[in-house]
């Protein structure tokens, strides 16, 4: 997508980590992703990249995305994929599937301490 204005897309804003590899270097770099859309992302980290470096991006729960620089800001900078992703999969799954760092809601117990049995609970001024 170089060359083309997609800062009109639906993006998500969130908080995740990816594994960046420059082309033709071996080494890993950990970036911050500030947004991602099917299109491409917003990435932070001490990297030092230019418009048009050439990339491989890893996204959890993603295969491996080619892609390129497309504007570099202080530390951070737009990366634009190859080919289109679903910018929903890295998120957590919340719901009923056993991921255990998806906070879950508990409902509060309704027992009374012992000795409170049929009393009625009033607020006290302070």
């Amino acid at each position: 997508m170089s060359g083309v204005d997609t800062r009109h897309i639906n993006r998500d804003s969130l908080f995740l980590m990816a594994d960046i590899r420059l082309e033709g270097d071996t080494a890993t770099h950990r970036v911050k992703v500030r947004n991602l859309s099917a299109a491409g992302m917003m990435a932070e980290g001490d990297l030092p990249v230019l418009r048009g470096t050439r990339m491989t991006v890893e996204l959890r729960n993603l295969p491996p995305v080619d892609g390129s620089v497309a504007w570099v800001q202080d530390q951070r900078f737009g990366i634009a994929f190859a080919r289109e992703i679903d910018p929903k999969a890295p998120r957590p799954q919340v719901g009923g599937n056993g991921d255990l760092d998806t906070p879950r809601y508990v409902r509060p117990s309704t027992i009374a301490p012992p000795g409170t049995e049929g009393r009625t609970a009033r607020l006290r001024n302070i």
